[in-house]
């Protein structure tokens, strides 16, 4: 079915429509992985986004019960080059394309996704639309297109109330701050055998420490990190009760701005699963999955030090908050097997739950 894809600045892109064949509106990212189409799908990082994919096909293995980020589906739709029919993997129980229309995600395709990655590295990310068959009223269209907002994203994402996931010999308890927390944080988690409380995003520190856990963990989500000045507000009061945080991506950057740090949005972003990052403690390059649009773009000194940058571009990746057990990372430093060279971070945050203070 043929469809187009009409950006902001009045750009169109001609190709052809599979999943949901339905029109949809969302912010146009672009992501450098190669691989990971379904765990993308399913993480809620991506909610009201339009994600191109820079690899040219995808849907060749298939798609299965175990490579979701999280339960459900959050991306608003994935553009790509061109998506596979006929998948081949011994793990394979679908395909793509049946796979979308079961989540309800549309998916354009048969486009130069070269030439569209190359439209948003120069003129820098923006608005979208899909639309099934022809564009018939522009001027009318990109009204709508350059009116849209992602909002309440971390409300929708968040769960509504605690849960609970339990070890069978925990060596301690940990809360989850949820604003879009994927299933490979919790597994890094328990892997340490810590017993887990996953909280809503509008949480209040009170009833942190009322739960009497051993730390907070503020996770990634969706989203405009100025959006949330009420979570801000309870994450400053968490600094001041000493508790030791780890925060990722999201949770990094509501960390920082508690403590009065500026933050502001990439041109482009951060999206894909090879972006270098260095430990400038160590003078080693990690090679890091990331999914934001935002950074911090200025520290505050007198709380804060810089411990990670990213090589690319030199935005600040990693902070770590002074006189406070706490410290934040712009990446996600876990895979679903934890084969990743930054999980050490975990074991950090597990020393840091003992006791240890950043001096």
């Amino acid at each position: 079915m043929k469809a187009s894809l009409l950006l902001a600045d009045g750009t169109i892109f001609n190709g052809k429509v599979k999943g949901k064949t339905e029109n949809t509106i969302g912010e146009v990212v672009f992501c450098t992985s190669m691989v990971g189409y379904q765990e993308l799908i399913t993480t809620p990082a991506y909610k009201g986004q339009l994600v191109v994919l820079t690899f040219p096909l995808i849907g060749n293995y298939g798609v299965n019960k175990e490579d979701v980020s999280r339960d459900g589906a959050y991306v608003s739709g994935i553009i790509t080059r061109d998506i596979c029919d006929f998948p081949n993997n011994f793990r394979c129980e679908g395909t793509l394309d049946d796979y979308l229309k079961e989540n309800n995600i549309v998916a354009l395709y048969d486009i130069d996704t070269r030439a569209l990655t190359r439209h948003l590295r120069d003129n820098g990310t923006m608005n979208g639309k899909i639309i099934i068959g022809d564009v018939l009223d522009k001027e009318k269209e990109l009204e709508v297109v350059n009116a849209y907002e992602i909002k309440n994203a971390v409300k929708e994402v968040s769960v509504k109330e605690i849960k609970e996931i339990e070890v069978e010999k925990p060596s301690g308890e940990v809360a989850v701050i949820d604003f879009g927390v994927t299933n490979s944080v919790l597994e890094s988690l328990k892997r340490r055998n810590l017993n887990i409380k996953i909280l809503p995003f509008d949480f209040k520190a009170e009833d942190i420490v009322n739960l009497g856990v051993d730390g907070v963990v503020l996770s990634d989500g969706p989203g405009n990190p100025c959006e949330l000045e009420e979570t801000t507000k309870e994450i400053k009061k968490l600094f001041e009760l000493k508790v030791p945080i780890f925060g990722i991506e999201l949770g990094h950057q509501l960390m920082a701005i508690a403590l009065g740090a500026d933050i502001e949005k990439l041109k482009y972003g951060h999206r894909g699963s090879s972006q270098p990052v260095k430990n400038l403690s160590t003078g080693k390059t990690h090679i890091t999955s990331q999914n934001h649009g935002y950074t911090v773009s200025k520290i505050n000194e007198e709380s804060m030090i810089v411990s990670h940058i990213n090589i690319n571009d030199d935005t600040i990746e990693g902070i770590i908050y002074k006189n406070y057990p706490a410290f934040s990372v712009q990446f996600h430093p876990e895979t679903s097997n934890e084969t990743c060279d930054t999980s050490y971070l975990y074991d950090d945050f597990v020393n840091l739950m003992g006791g240890k203070i950043n001096a």
